[in-house]
């Protein structure tokens, strides 16, 4: 038996026992405190969880922000921090978006929101956590990187439009997701923006990645783009008859 196992048997759903805002942010320290014992961060996690409120949703999040050795047992916290968000629910979501704006990565975050909401509401979340980044350059640009690649299966207008900024982005993985989400949601329409960013982007991986994908669609290329496309494809593409298709 793991300690998910052990921390579900313990509780299965907040109690939204009282605590005092001392009390919570001691527990918070040690859900977050590396050094910590694993004994004393474990059963700060699991009497957070069973505090059940936002701010010790807060406090759960903590221990998503580094990761220890051994693996198996960072794992298994971090699956009892997310078991503990999960039971805490809708009263969780707010911390989870503060969390998402300077969280290294967002992996856990998203796995979580998915179990908290439903699928049309993991949209618009997921949109709402991407409006607050823009195209400029960071240091870590993974967050933005895993949202659009979560977005893709998120087939709609507005998704198209948030996301189709980011293929211009600082970052070239950015880029890369950007083009495949983009293409995703099957709209013709951004076959301008695919080319812009085909002529300008310096990405061979990025450039390689529209070409394969406007051939895969079938996409007509637009008169006033023809010479623009021609010039920009990598050798392995050519423009056909008005659409883009592999030599």
């Amino acid at each position: 038996m793991g300690l998910l196992d052990i921390f579900k048997k313990k509780e299965s759903a907040p109690s939204t026992k009282r605590a005092t805002p001392r009390e919570i942010a001691r527990l918070t320290k040690l859900a977050g405190e590396k050094l910590a014992q694993n004994y004393d961060r474990q059963e700060a996690l699991e009497e957070l969880a069973r505090i059940g409120s936002p701010e010790a949703a807060a406090g759960l999040l903590r221990r998503f922000t580094f990761a220890m050795e051994p693996s198996i047992t960072d794992q298994e916290e971090k699956e009892m921090a997310a078991a503990g968000l999960v039971s805490i629910g809708e009263d969780a979501i707010d911390p989870i978006r503060e969390y998402c704006v300077k969280a290294a990565s967002l992996t856990w975050p998203i796995k979580i929101l998915r179990q908290i909401v439903e699928e049309d509401a993991l949209k618009d979340e997921l949109l709402a956590i991407l409006e607050q980044f823009d195209t400029e350059y960071v240091r870590n640009a993974d967050p933005k990187a895993q949202l659009i690649n979560a977005l893709e299966e998120f087939v709609s207008e507005d998704v198209r439009l948030a996301v189709e900024p980011f293929l211009q982005d600082m970052s070239e993985p950015v880029r890369f997701h950007a083009v495949s989400t983009v293409v995703a949601m099957g709209n013709p329409e951004s076959v301008g923006p695919l080319i812009a960013a085909l002529e300008e982007d310096e990405s061979l991986r990025v450039r390689n990645r529209i070409a394969q994908k406007l051939a895969e669609t079938g996409w007509a290329i637009p008169s006033e783009l023809t010479e623009t496309c021609t010039e920009a494809l990598p050798e392995e593409y050519q423009l056909r008859g008005g659409v883009v298709v592999h030599r």
